[in-house]
């Protein structure tokens, strides 16, 4: 790991699965269990839990890129920044329609009146689905998802 100049952060992304992002970044913009978060050089350290949704980053040389996470948690130290990712998933690989058809399901699980269904398990998909079309319009904005 390299130091990182005064303008820049070193930002770590990392899943289970993989390593996603490792390397220099300008800024860095999350939802954490505290609210939309915007993370720059020498930010005052911080440990907080992150929502499923979109998290941008903008590398070295200003290009942003979008990925989305299901969850995990954020720590946040003067020059470094690390994301543990419960799983991240890259713009290239979004899937907007099962995204939408997600969201549509929980909905259905939320408003049916049986008394069997899972109210903890049908809020968190459809907090999944939210994030992940967030995501998508955030990577699209940024022209990274078609």
């Amino acid at each position: 790991m390299t130091t990182p100049s005064v303008s820049t952060i070193f930002l770590d992304i990392v899943s289970a699965e993989a390593e996603i992002f490792s390397g220099k970044a300008q800024r860095v913009f999350v939802t954490g269990i505290v609210g939309e978060l915007e993370i720059a050089p020498g930010h005052a350290p911080l440990l907080t839990g992150l929502l499923p949704g979109p998290i941008r980053f903008k590398d070295a040389s200003g290009k942003e890129d979008v990925v989305y996470v299901t969850g995990g948690i954020l720590e946040v130290q003067p020059t470094v920044v690390t994301i543990l990712a419960d799983t991240v998933v890259r713009a290239k690989d979004f899937n907007e329609a099962e995204a939408i058809k997600a969201q549509q399901q929980a909905e259905r699980m939320l408003t049916d009146d049986k008394s069997s269904i899972d109210y903890a398990r049908a809020r968190a998909e459809l907090a999944r689905a939210a994030g992940m079309l967030r995501a998508i319009r955030e990577a699209r904005k940024k022209g990274k998802y078609q």
